[in-house]
């Protein structure tokens, strides 16, 4: 595939030349380090072939920040959100809905209510700007994977070749890689990614500066590589169960450590590159990335060598669960 190759090599030669630092997001090392270090650690009897692009997926692995340029609007508007999940915005809604349309309606209904009740600086807020879709990025890719991943092994089982196609599944894990280290960062699930806003008891920083100096200025400063990484993954897992939901509990996990942060950063911590809590959160945020990362490759690679599941066609109006308000039927809770 040519065209695919061209992309990857434009890719990672825009990230070479960009001088330009993203918004939220782990800076480049941390995203790099955070693939890598799932690529190198599949097990034998996952998608190996990935590890001869190991080099093209670390250095791409920031990409998806490079579409959310506002020189670039159309990309920007549909890409911005797929890199945080602040909860507290969307409180609530109690049970995440299986679709990112029906999200997307359930958020413009609540902000219909704000705006009857007249609290119009909330309702700016209630839209997918200010919730983010992190997980539905990541179901999403993981679904491309599996389809190409299955299409590759059905090549290779008629004798054809698949490095095309193997290069475009490289590109589909730094894609939906990014989303899973996005994840990972507590500042990307929380409505106080950029400073903390409303009552603030504790006197935390309302500086946004406050993201950059923990995801990118500090990671540089201790100088995080894969092997740092590598040495507090987990355990394989998530090998059984509901993949979005696997990803919600991910996401909530992430959360539970927003407050530390904020701690860490009030007392200097992220200022001095021999701090153990600091570094240690680092670590340990980095390597959940690469774990979970490393989990969805093998999953991903195991589905697809089983026969596609019979599920009802999510846009048939004869689907049961068909909603004519989205289009199509939430997607099924997949074992």
């Amino acid at each position: 595939m040519p065209i695919m190759k061209k992309l990857l090599l434009a890719s990672a030669a825009f990230l070479a030349a960009s001088s330009v630092t993203p918004a939220l997001a782990w800076g480049g090392r941390a995203h790099t380090a955070i693939d890598r270090a799932a690529v190198d650690a599949l097990p034998a009897d996952g998608p190996v072939f990935l590890q001869r692009y190991v080099d093209q997926i670390g250095e791409d692995a920031s990409v998806p920040d490079s579409w959310r340029g506002a020189s670039e609007p159309f990309s920007k508007i549909a890409e911005d959100p797929n890199h945080g999940w602040f909860r507290e915005q969307f409180a609530f809604i109690k049970d995440i809905p299986r679709s990112r349309f029906a999200f997307i309606l359930a958020l413009y209904r609540q902000h219909e209510k704000l705006v009857a009740a007249g609290q119009q600086a909330d309702a700016a807020r209630m839209n997918v700007r200010w919730t983010g879709t992190l997980p539905f990025a990541v179901a999403e890719g993981y679904g491309h994977l599996v389809a190409d991943m299955r299409w590759m092994r059905k090549l290779q089982a008629e004798g054809k070749d698949t490095s095309g196609l193997q290069m475009a599944c490289a590109f589909y894990v730094a894609w939906m890689g990014h989303y899973v280290g996005d994840g990972s960062q507590p500042l990307h699930v929380t409505i106080h990614h950029d400073g903390w806003v409303g009552p603030n008891p504790d006197g935390f920083t309302r500086d946004p500066k406050v993201h950059g100096q923990f995801e990118s200025t500090y990671v540089d400063m201790i100088g995080l590589t894969e092997a740092d990484v590598r040495a507090h993954m987990t355990p394989l897992a998530h090998q059984d169960g509901d993949v979005f939901n696997a990803m919600l509990a991910y996401l909530d996990r992430s959360r539970q450590d927003v407050r530390a942060v904020y701690v860490l950063d009030k007392a200097g911590a992220f200022e001095d590159a021999r701090n153990k809590k600091a570094r240690d959160m680092i670590y340990e945020r980095t390597a959940a990335g690469a774990s979970m990362l490393r989990d969805l490759l093998v999953r991903a690679w195991r589905e697809s060598a089983r026969p596609a599941a019979k599920v009802a066609n999510p846009i048939d109006l004869s689907n049961p669960a068909y909603d004519p308000e989205t289009g199509s039927a939430p997607a099924p809770t997949m074992p």
